[in-house]
C-alpha cells in the first residue's frame, strides 16, 4: 500500500498542471470524474505521442463527493482485481492525497466487502461507467483525420 500513498500529491484542483500529459508517472494515483462518479487508478504507463493512460483502476465511487471526503462512501466498488484501462490522458486528473487516502484506508481495510445497492457486479459498473465516459467524451475517442 506504502507505493500508493506516495504516490498522491497534495494539490489543490485549481493548481493542477493544464497539462496532464507531463505530470503522470507510473504508479501515480489519478482520477476520471464523470457525474457524480469517480473512478481511482493507478497510472501503469503514459504513451505520450498518443495522448493515451494505461490505468489499474483501483475503485470506484459513485455519489455525493462530500460525503466521501469524509471517508462515508455512498457507494464504493473495488476494481482492483478487475481489467486495465487505456484512455486519453485528457480525462484525468492526479488524485489529491485526502481524497485518495481514506479511499485506500477502506480498500486495505479487513470490512472492506463493498456491496452493489442494484445488485450489478463491480466489473459491470465499471463497464457502464466507462461507457458513460465515452459516449460523453466521443471527441477524445474519434480517430484523427488524415
Amino acid at each position: 500500500m506504502s507505493k500508493y500513498l506516495i504516490a498522491a500529491m497534495t494539490l489543490l484542483p485549481e493548481q493542477f498542471p493544464t497539462d496532464s500529459a507531463h505530470s503522470f508517472q507510473p504508479s501515480q494515483i489519478v482520477c476520471l470524474e464523470h457525474g457524480a462518479s469517480r473512478l481511482y487508478a493507478e497510472v501503469v504507463q503514459v504513451a505520450k505521442p498518443r495522448q493515451i493512460c494505461w490505468v489499474r483502476p483501483l475503485a470506484l465511487i459513485v455519489g455525493n463527493p462530500a460525503i466521501a471526503l469524509e471517508a462515508q462512501f455512498p457507494e464504493l466498488h473495488d476494481l482492483r482485481q478487475g481489467s486495465d484501462l487505456l484512455l486519453p490522458i485528457a480525462l484525468f486528473r492526479l488524485a489529491i492525497d485526502t481524497e485518495v487516502m481514506p479511499v485506500l484506508t477502506h480498500l486495505y481495510s479487513d470490512n472492506s466487502a463493498a456491496m452493489s445497492k442494484t445488485g450489478q457486479t463491480n466489473h459491470q459498473h465499471l463497464s457502464q461507467f466507462v461507457r458513460q465516459v465515452c459516449l460523453a467524451h466521443r471527441s477524445l475517442f474519434s480517430a484523427p483525420s488524415s
